[in-house]
Order: structure tokens, then C-alpha cells, then sequence
């Protein structure tokens, strides 16, 4: 959640799942059983990671290097600053302040996703469902919706877009609506992570169902250990199920904020999910290296507040990014098959 949008840097990109790829993933979910016809493998492709390149044979970092390198950034930082870096392949684990309590910002949006999918394959949403946006419900900060005409329709889908590809605040107060803050904690209590809370909708503090924590964490609270386990279920396909979880990370993909974790990354596919507030920055992101890495680095009471690209929390993450994927090395094309 944020005030002011900065524009992306210059030369960040991410590469994506083929096409055929990702119609498949969601088709799977909006249609279960319609791909088990010839497909019955095709749900979970990471039950054939081990045979295409063991666990063996992934190359492993040199951790105390890195860890010297994130410690010395977080170090010099002007702010609280803690991490997970998890190798999911390999079992590397680095953490800092990895189980203190951080604000999210936007990065709450995740749970929120989640939680959201997890009712739809329970059935109790489509995402074909409309939902019509009126002028009560627009708020200020980062998104497009707020600028379309009254009564405008879009579906539950194309807000699960906008809040995640975009961080449309509008949008995920609209999804709130549909998925309830009550039912997002019991979602992650449900997936061991208890501590991670969505407190209220964007913008509108008033609707807080925890007044008090909303006080000091804003619009939730998280841990970098929960956060980083969010992100590995979703990678092993047992947040939601297989085929939700893909859908999810196609859009965690699609994300369009790069001046953080991945400002000084290209051509590594990285489902990522930003957030800020003048005191704030965070990101979570899942590498596709040769093996799967997941980081999260969250800051607070951070003393550079500007809302510009080269603020202080921004490029101590930006370095830490650059820094955390350059410790293992890049896909091949065999594990990027694999992945």
C-alpha cells in the first residue's frame, strides 16, 4: 500500500512460464478433472525434480560468504532490517530477526490471494463472479481502479490481478469483501503461520478487526520465516493444491514492481510480491536458479522515507537481491525443464 507508484528500473525483467504452460495451470483449477485425460502427471510437475537433477547434484552456495554480505547490508542500513533465504532444493537456510514481527505493507496481499483461492476451490467463490465497483468503495494509493467510471464490473479474477500485478488497493478491499480478514488468518493459521495477519482494508483503518496491532503494524504483520514458508508451499504446490498454486505464482509473476529484491536481477522467472509505506519495504520472491531459492527481506522504521527509486530500505534490498542470486547459480536448460 503506498501513496505514490515508482516507476520500474530501467532493464529488470523475469521470464515467464510458456504460454501452453500457464493456460494449463488454471485451466486445471477453473476445471478440475477436465486435464486428467492424458495429463494425469502434468499437476504435479516437481514429483519428477528428483529424476531430472537430485538434490545431489545441485550446487550449494557458500552460505557464511552470504550471510557476511546480507549482514554487513542489513548492517549499515539505517532502519530494521530481517530476512529468510531459503534453498528449497538444497536445504540452505540463512535467517535474521527471521521470527520478530515486521509490518507488511502490501505484501499482506499474498495471504490475501490465498485465502482467496482456497475458497474458490472449496466452492464457495468463482472466479468468474462479478463484482461491481462503486465510488464508496475507491481508495487512495497504488492501483487503476479507483480511476474507472462508477459502477464499473470486473471479476473476482481480475481483481486477484490487479491487487497482485499491480497492488490495486481497490481491489483488495473488494476482494475482502469476498474473502473476510477473519477467514485470511484462519487460512494461515491452518498452514502453521499464525503470525501472519491481515488487519484491515487499505486505507480504511476503520475497518480493523485487531484495533491494536493495527495501531503498530498497519495493514498486517508477518514474520520473514512465515512469509518464507508461504512462498515454499505455494512452490511445492501444497498451499491451496497443485493447480491453484501454479495459477498463483503465474500471477506473483506478472508482478510489475522490480526496484527492489530484483532491481539488479534479470532473466530469472521470480513470483514476487512487493510492499510500502513511508517506513516500510518489503518483498517475498521465489528465484527459479538451478535450484528454487526463496528470500524475503522485510524493513522497517526505516529513516529514508523519500518515495523515490533510489531511497535508502530500496537499494539496501536491491543489493541484497543481487547478492542472494549470484550465490547459486543460474538454471540450466535440464533444471529449468525440471522447474
Amino acid at each position: 500500500m503506498r501513496a505514490a507508484r515508482l516507476t520500474p528500473p530501467v532493464g529488470s525483467s523475469r521470464r515467464r512460464l510458456p504460454r501452453r504452460a500457464a493456460v494449463l495451470a488454471v485451466a486445471a483449477f477453473v476445471f478440475p478433472g477436465a486435464l486428467a485425460t492424458g495429463c494425469a502427471g502434468a499437476q504435479s510437475p516437481r514429483a519428477g525434480r528428483g529424476a531430472a537433477a537430485s538434490v545431489a547434484a545441485r550446487t550449494h552456495a557458500d552460505t557464511a560468504a552470504l550471510r557476511r554480505t546480507l549482514d554487513s547490508l542489513a548492517d549499515a542500513h539505517h532502519g530494521v532490517v530481517g530476512y529468510t533465504v531459503h534453498n528449497l532444493d538444497t536445504g540452505e537456510r540463512l535467517e535474521r530477526g527471521g521470527d520478530e514481527p515486521f509490518p507488511t505493507a502490501s505484501l499482506i496481499k499474498v495471504p490475501i490471494l490465498v485465502a482467496l483461492y482456497d475458497r474458490v476451490a472449496k466452492g464457495e467463490l468463482a472466479l468468474s463472479d462479478p463484482i461491481r465497483v462503486t465510488k464508496v468503495d475507491k481508495v487512495p494509493g497504488s492501483g487503476q481502479l479507483r480511476f474507472f467510471h462508477d459502477d464499473h464490473e470486473v471479476t473476482v479474477a481480475d481483481a486477484a490481478r490487479l491487487m497482485i500485478t499491480i497492488s490495486d488497493n481497490t481491489a483488495t478491499n473488494l476482494l475482502l469483501d469476498k474473502v473476510p480478514m477473519r477467514k485470511v488468518w484462519e487460512k494461515m493459521e491452518a498452514l502453521g503461520l499464525p503470525r501472519t495477519k491481515v488487519h484491515s482494508k487499505t486505507f480504511q483503518r476503520f475497518t480493523s478487526v485487531a484495533m491494536d496491532s493495527s495501531a503498530k503494524y498497519g495493514l498486517g504483520v508477518t514474520t520473514p520465516n512465515e512469509m518464507a514458508r508461504l512462498f515454499a508451499l505455494l512452490a511445492d504446490g501444497k498451499a491451496v493444491s497443485p493447480a491453484a498454486d501454479s495459477a498463483m505464482l503465474e500471477l506473483l509473476a506478472d508482478n510489475e514492481t522490480n526496484d527492489k529484491l530484483q532491481r539488479y536481477v534479470e532473466g530469472v522467472r521470480a513470483p514476487h510480491k512487493t510492499g510500502e509505506t513511508e517506513q516500510v519495504r518489503t518483498e517475498c520472491t521465489l528465484w527459479y536458479l538451478q535450484s528454487r531459492v526463496v528470500a524475503c527481506v522485510l524493513t522497517r522504521e526505516n529513516a529514508d522515507r523519500r518515495w523515490v527509486l533510489d531511497t535508502e530500505p530500496q537499494v539496501t534490498m536491491a543489493r541484497m537481491g543481487a547478492a542472494i542470486v549470484g550465490a547459486w547459480p543460474r538454471a540450466t536448460r535440464t533444471t529449468a525443464a525440471a522447474q
